[in-house]
């Protein structure tokens, strides 16, 4: 199933942050290297691949390639980088629920919360009066 516009917009805005994962070497498109993307997105669903080579055309092969063979969804291809997403559907099962229960801060918790004997300042502490402020000394210029 195709992604749609607002998906695949999302799934750009997921990718920004993330590093390459899978990185193609001089060698080209290898089984190898299709396994690792295969195993990278069982973990992650959402990866960048990077290509090191200058050939804008074999580029598009391999990337055509490596979503036809695995059954990804291409996000984005911005120059070397190319952007895959595959749905996990195991990794939606394996997902643990949040608690619905809210978390407790210290003072709430009851009488094994460490305590202090005076509650602490927020602000800092002054300075002492008989030390001036310490400057940087300046670089020529």
């Amino acid at each position: 199933m195709p992604l749609t516009p607002s998906r695949r917009s999302e799934l750009r805005a997921e990718a920004h942050k993330l590093k390459a994962t899978v990185l193609i070497g001089d060698k080209g498109l290898t089984d190898e290297v299709l396994a690792e993307i295969d195993r990278s997105l069982k973990a992650h669903e959402l990866i960048k691949v990077r290509a090191s080579t200058d050939d804008r055309d074999a580029r598009e092969i391999w990337f055509g390639k490596i979503c036809e063979a695995l059954g990804a969804e291409e996000v984005q291809e911005i120059g070397k980088v190319l952007v895959v997403y595959r749905e996990n559907p195991e990794a939606e099962k394996e997902k643990p629920k949040p608690a619905s229960a809210p978390r407790l801060g210290p003072r709430l918790r009851g009488d094994d919360a460490k305590r202090t004997s005076r509650p602490r300042s927020r602000t800092p502490s002054p300075r002492p009066a008989s030390e001036p402020r310490r400057r940087r000394p300046r670089t020529s210029r």
